[in-house]
């Protein structure tokens, strides 16, 4: 993913080299796919938008669901006849639920939803007021939750239906300078891993895409492009006692300051994989999108490892035979009482009868 594309499609040639693995089932290249009528929350962003144009380039049918106070003029949103522009706020339930009634009326059904919506906050946790806490958690959680919840029995009553959950790399890693941001998806990775095994008997199925660090992929005019510069981040003004330059609070800043538009993930390719989630016969959980992604997580994840493997001994007894295993001596007590017994009874005369035995027990115990 490291050719840039200015455009929002990708060449025929190029979008042939993007294939998900073949135990997916993705659909194959210059075969005929089913068409899908798509649902994508956040379509007005730099990923939903890509997204949107790749599913209305392969011939699907797409709702794109802008935010309802965002101002775009409707000459940026895509105008196409397969394509209903709507809008809503996905922190209020009901707001999502009339999306899922327009798109029922206009198309009369749907196959795929796809959650790109959400912000995050660029600053220390302590920085941090509790406004912006609770609009990261509403945006990127409970929207998450009210998407879903909305949706589900729809879906259940079909015995079909695919998420498309757009998780992020902080759902995985602790970024310093995002910490409420990565609470945030880390909510989101636990309510999805937990409600696949909920519904998997209603064959509905659903994929956590973690991106990371992807580009725009749109003319760098800056001053027409409706898109911000830093994406779906605000940047707060740091405190005095994390403003330093080598603030660990401020690594977050200093990595979308250096990036700015040249993050080395591509959002058009991005959006041809996700398309294939939507196609593809058995979406796996997670899609991890970008050289970033797989090499941040695989390191925290051999970090984690490496910390089990330095306090298993904690929990599981250590193996006989190594310093410290009490299993042998466990052993050798246990020989030296049975050798014990075998002593006393070897002491007892041999003429002593049942009775005698017996009397003497009772004596004994008496």
């Amino acid at each position: 993913m490291e050719t840039r594309q200015a455009a929002g499609e990708l060449p025929t040639e190029q979008s042939r080299k993007l294939q998900l693995p073949a135990s997916c089932d993705p659909p194959q290249q210059d075969a005929p796919t089913k068409q899908q009528i798509w649902i994508i929350f956040g379509g007005t962003g730099h990923m939903g938008r890509s997204l949107v144009k790749c599913a209305l380039s392969h011939g699907d049918f797409v709702a794109s669901v802008g935010r309802s106070f965002e101002i775009t003029q409707p000459a940026d949103l895509p105008q196409h006849e397969n394509c209903l522009n709507l809008r809503c706020d996905v922190r209020v339930r009901e707001s999502v639920a009339r999306i899922y009634e327009r798109v029922l009326q206009r198309f009369g059904h749907y196959d795929v939803v796809a959650n790109c919506a959400g912000y995050g906050v660029i600053g220390a946790c302590e920085d941090q007021d509790e406004h912006e806490l609770r609009d990261q958690f509403e945006t990127n959680f409970m929207g998450t939750l009210h998407v879903i919840q909305c949706s589900l029995p729809y879906f259940r009553q079909r015995e079909a239906g695919r998420y498309l959950i757009f998780s992020s790399t902080s759902g995985a890693l602790g970024v310093p300078g995002l910490g409420p941001y990565c609470a945030t998806k880390y909510a989101v990775e636990g309510l999805i891993e937990a409600m696949l095994y909920e519904v998997d008997a209603f064959n509905v199925k659903a994929t956590l895409v973690e991106p990371g660090l992807v580009r725009r992929d749109e003319p760098l005019d800056y001053g027409t492009n409706p898109l911000p510069m830093w994406g779906h981040f605000l940047i707060k003004p740091a405190s005095e006692a994390y403003s330093h330059e080598t603030s660990p609070a401020l690594h977050a800043k200093r990595m979308v300051t250096w990036l700015r538009d040249r993050q080395p993930t591509s959002a058009v390719k991005c959006a041809e994989l996700v398309w294939q989630l939507g196609h593809c016969s058995y979406p796996p959980l997670r899609l991890l999108l970008g050289s970033y992604a797989i090499e941040s997580i695989r390191d925290r994840l051999r970090c984690v490892t490496e910390e089990l493997e330095d306090w298993k001994h904690l929990n599981f007894p250590i193996p006989p035979g190594e310093e410290g295993s009490t299993v042998g001596q466990n052993k050798q007590q246990e020989t030296a009482g049975n050798a014990k017994d075998d002593v006393m009874e070897d002491d007892r005369p041999d003429d002593m009868d049942a009775d005698q035995v017996g009397e003497d027990n009772v004596m004994t115990t008496s």
